[in-house]
């Protein structure tokens, strides 16, 4: 786990030794136990820890920032070169399967110098090419210089769990592992993107697709990899290397599917418990990090366990209890941290600077505390459960699409069983609004999109300024065309394109703001593929059981009365109550020089929403938090709104 960055091109040498500079700073989280830079030149390639003054005619730079988890000696320091001086890596993440992939490399000939998974990588691209990333089980944003053909390769994981930002600019391209390093850049301009600030405001939307927040910076798309040619480059094309594609369902009894995914999901678990440093869990007490932490124990029975939770001082939103039983029973110790709506406010500019773009809610904040408990208590690994809901059906709004997949199949007698038994659930709200929200699902293609752009102009709340959105053209985002199986294609929507790509973001910049690497074993190739080829009734059961073929495989392991949960908290905080305990903050947030100037809120409007908001008079929208973490977005980063 490590923070990249790189320079092709750069205008100057001058340039390029301020950026590196700057670079030792602004990704020391990432990786404090060590650095090295790679340069290039018409006719050299020099790595060393520094390099002071740059090179006159530099024509690339690489960067790495190195936390130390596998083979902590110096023959895993970066960047790291083939024993021919051909190729050379910088590479940010984890290669669960190195040691399976050693073997297999070292069977051709190949002789290895460290124990660390960064040169089985190395020699893996070099000896496969692109065509190694699908043999690959792990996270990973990488990036290959060849000296021979004048390229570099980058590549990022399957899920995205591992970032990579880029920006191309006048001849010149840089990538990063983080936003605020390419803004370092004086050819970078802080403008913001319309189109995802939109998406961000009214939606919660972020992280979709190669856009950002950022008009200039890029994101390489998960499952993805571009070659770039040191000279002559063109536009960036990304070719992706491998996709959750439409697969025939498996031929499984139910018992049949519990059994082999119990069997991935140890495997998977132990495989993502190697390191040659402490390995902790968060825990929140629901499903998904209980069987982290019971599978740990499963696979590695003397292991000294320790877990990192948040608990609700809101006694409706606490998990203490289920945090304790899960813990109990694998006898793991438990360190546990609170947060306070005070305490937000006293972090939230280091925390906004920590995601680089905003976020969608205070919950974000409780993650953050738990992943600084972890390095408080030495510990710089963390397995945790991101994934887990979206592959298997855990949030409510799945419930609707599964009324939608019994209704399109002409399950008529089914669905109406479904929705009677669903009506009891907590968490799914009113019958009517749960009809409507399957109904909409099943409106054909085209009429959906007039319809949904009908509702965006009649909806548009009164403290969005419409007429610069729509000045910049500015559209809803386009709805996916439907499907059959209705179920799993807003499960590989959600995994591919909405709710996973926010959340690995959040999961990404909260534990590496305190260098603590963060590893979710519920996402792999193989395990994802596998879930998604059950039956619909198998991840959403006929009563409306999420993860119902999950909960069973884990029966035995992890605590039954955690198993029979029906409600979903997570870490989840009190933001109204928060921010309405904070309300001379928020008014004067909203009322700030720095808000009034921003031309996309009516700050008139935006004032009377507050006040309707917190004074009860209108329902509590969840878009008050996304106003304010905008507002200090463009205060910290100095964001320009102008074209």
């Amino acid at each position: 786990m490590c923070g990249i960055a790189g320079i092709l091109s750069p205008p100057t040498s001058e340039v390029a030794q301020s950026w590196l500079n700057s670079l030792i700073r602004t990704l020391h989280h990432r990786g404090p136990d060590d650095l090295g830079v790679l340069t290039v030149t018409s006719n050299e390639v020099r790595s060393g820890r520094a390099e002071s003054p740059m090179p006159e005619d530099l024509r690339a730079l690489f960067f790495h920032r190195r936390l130390s988890i596998l083979d902590l000696s110096p023959t895993g320091w970066q960047p790291m070169s083939t024993p021919d001086g051909r190729f050379h890596i910088v590479f940010n993440g984890e290669i669960y399967n190195y040691i399976e992939l050693r073997e297999q490399l070292a069977g051709d000939g190949i002789v290895f110098r460290s124990r660390s998974d960064t040169e089985v990588l190395l020699h893996a691209l070099a000896r496969w090419g692109p065509a190694a990333l699908r043999r690959l089980t792990g996270m990973f944003a990488v990036a290959v210089y060849d000296s021979v053909r004048r390229t570099v390769l980058l590549a990022r994981d399957f899920f995205g769990i591992k970032p990579l930002y880029y920006v191309q600019r006048n001849g010149v391209f840089a990538f990063a592992s983080e936003i605020k390093a390419l803004l370092e850049l004086p050819f970078v301009s802080r403008r913001a993107n319309p189109q995802r600030l939109y998406d961000y405001l009214l939606l919660g939307r972020t992280d979709h697709g190669e856009g950002t927040l950022w008009t200039d910076i890029r994101q390489l798309p998960a499952a993805h990899w571009a070659e770039i040619p040191l000279e002559n480059r063109a536009p960036v094309q990304p070719v992706r290397y491998w996709r959750l594609d439409a697969a025939e369902r498996l031929d499984l009894s139910f018992e049949e599917a519990a059994t082999q995914l119990r069997s991935l999901f140890l495997d998977s678990v132990r495989l993502h418990l190697r390191s040659d440093v402490p390995v902790g869990t968060a825990l929140s007490g629901g499903i998904d990090s209980s069987a982290i932490m019971a599978a740990m124990r499963a696979v590695a029975p003397t292991a000294d366990l320790h877990a990192f939770s948040y608990i609700a001082d809101d006694a409706a939103l606490s998990e203490e209890r289920w945090i304790d039983l899960g813990a109990e029973r694998v006898s793991a110790a438990v360190h546990k941290t609170h947060a306070r709506a005070q305490e937000l406010t006293c972090d939230l500019d280091r925390l906004i600077e920590t995601q680089d773009e905003p976020f969608a809610s205070t919950s974000i904040y409780a993650q953050y505390r738990v992943f600084g408990l972890a390095h408080s208590a030495g510990v710089k690994v963390m397995l945790d459960g991101q994934g887990a809901d979206e592959m298997l059906a855990g949030y409510r709004p799945y419930v609707a699409a599964r009324l939608a997949s019994l209704v399109r199949q002409g399950e008529w007698c089914e669905a109406l069983r479904f929705l009677r038994q669903v009506r009891r659930l907590p968490g799914v709200g009113r019958l009517t609004r749960l009809v409507l929200q399957a109904a909409s699902m099943l409106v054909p293609t085209a009429s959906k999109a007039w319809a949904q752009r009908t509702l965006e102009r009649l909806w548009t709340p009164g403290w969005l300024n419409a007429r610069w959105f729509l000045a910049r053209q500015v559209t809803p985002p386009a709805n996916p065309s439907a499907r059959r199986d209705l179920l799993h294609h807003q499960l590989k929507r959600t995994i591919a394109s909405t709710s996973l790509p926010m959340l690995l973001r959040y999961e990404d910049r909260n534990s590496m703001a305190f260098s603590v690497e963060s590893r979710v074993p519920f996402l792999t190739p193989a395990l994802v593929r596998f879930v998604l080829r059950l039956p619909e009734e198998y991840l959403l059961g006929r009563d409306g059981t999420s993860k119902n073929v999950f909960r069973r495989a884990m029966r035995g392991l992890v605590p039954d009365a955690i198993l029979d949960r029906r409600d979903k908290i997570g870490f989840a905080t009190p933001e109204k109550s928060w921010l309405c305990e904070l309300r001379p903050w928020v008014e004067r947030t909203i009322r700030s020089e720095r808000a009034r100037c921003l031309p996309i809120f009516h700050s008139a409007a935006l004032e009377r929403a507050w006040r309707d908001a917190e004074s009860g008079r209108k329902a509590f929208d969840a878009r008050v938090w996304r106003w304010l973490n905008v507002i200090r977005w463009a205060e910290r980063f100095d964001i320009s709104f102008e074209d």
